[in-house]
């Protein structure tokens, strides 16, 4: 069996690696790298870390608006499809490389395989949640990480093909954890102390895009009497340049960090700020409290629970969350978290190949 696996952003290449470790040991696996994070921080250094192996095919597509990414995106994998013939074109989450990469197969007739399908945040002003509609509808295998996501898909008449899996995250996750236990120094290189620190990430387009919600973000973060460790994505840069933030003593900002230094900063940091969907699942898993900068999340079943508090982006909501959050005693087991998600996607890929 042949695979055409397509990535192109820094969620996707921590999937990528769980599935190609198994996909590899029994299949033919061609991953193309659409480059939609083209920057080392982004890129180079978690294909390095996670043992990814080198994409066969890298296009090289880089930044733009979602117009002019997601159609370069589609004529290069179009042309990656045509040459390598492959059984299913395998895609991952949200993102413009996952709709480039259904688009582009399903319009030659190559089966789709979609991994966390299903997942809705029922906001259609999200592209994300455009993206994961669209690739569903033109998939033929969904790969889903809950039964929440099923539900979902049923919801939308979609029955055939779907699985609940697990989630592919919780795989990789588990690796990294015990990586970084084992080789990353970042609380030492940093001065930090566990449970003595808050990390914060801000990417979405719906914060950076939006001078009003990215500006009360940061009144949070300057308001808060706790350190902060603030990774910041290349986007959020250039738009904290526009708005000419200076953060306080308190806030440091630094170069987007290695997967291995940013689980290690996960599992020890008091609390987590993000509006990230992959670390609000991680923070679950690792039993950090999360207050997600959104108004509303795909991964409700963290909610759910008690472990994740939507803040969205108004100061005081995330303020008060911050101050008085308080997980509960228990964190039942969520998203097939048992490290052979990955096992359960290429078996369902063979049978139904």
């Amino acid at each position: 069996m042949k695979i055409v696996s397509i990535v192109g952003a820094r969620p996707q290449f921590i999937k990528a690696a769980a599935v190609s470790r198994v996909l590899r040991q029994r299949h033919t696996e061609v991953l193309v790298h659409t480059g939609q994070h083209y920057d080392d921080n982004m890129s180079a250094v978690f294909f390095d870390e996670l043992g990814i192996p080198t994409p066969e095919i890298h296009l090289g597509v880089g930044s733009g608006s979602h117009g002019e990414q997601t159609g370069a995106m589609l004529a290069g994998i179009e042309r990656a499809l045509l040459a390598e013939q492959p059984d299913w074109a395998l895609v991952y989450g949200d993102t413009n490389s996952t709709l480039a990469g259904a688009l582009a197969a399903a319009k030659l007739h190559i089966p789709v395989a979609h991994i966390e399908a299903g997942l809705r945040s029922f906001n259609r002003a999200m592209p994300e949640e455009v993206n994961r509609v669209l690739t569903d509808h033109v998939s033929t295998l969904l790969l889903c990480p809950s039964q929440t996501a099923v539900e979902n898909l049923a919801k939308e008449g979609l029955q055939s093909g779907v699985h609940s899996v697990g989630d592919v995250m919780a795989d990789a996750q588990l690796f990294a954890a015990r990586q970084a236990r084992a080789h990353s120094d970042m609380l030492m290189s940093l001065g930090l102390t566990s449970n003595k620190f808050l990390l914060a990430t801000v990417h979405r387009a719906e914060n950076t895009d939006n001078p009003e919600r990215l500006r009360a973000i940061l009144a949070a973060f300057d308001a808060l009497a706790e350190r902060i460790v603030f990774p910041v994505h290349p986007r959020t840069r250039s738009m904290l340049a526009r708005l000419d933030y200076a953060p306080l003593a308190h806030v440091q900002l630094m170069e987007p960090l290695g997967y291995l230094d940013m689980v290690q900063l996960e599992q020890a940091a008091r609390l987590i700020l993000t509006d990230s969907g992959g670390i609000q699942k991680e923070a679950y898993w690792l039993g950090t409290p999360c207050v997600t900068l959104r108004d509303e999340t795909e991964w409700v079943e963290t909610v759910a629970l008690g472990w994740n508090i939507l803040a969205g982006a108004q100061t005081e909501r995330i303020l008060h969350a911050v101050r008085t959050f308080t997980p509960p005693s228990s964190r039942p087991d969520l998203y097939g978290g048992d490290g052979q998600a990955a096992e359960r996607c290429v078996a369902l890929l063979k049978k139904e190949g």
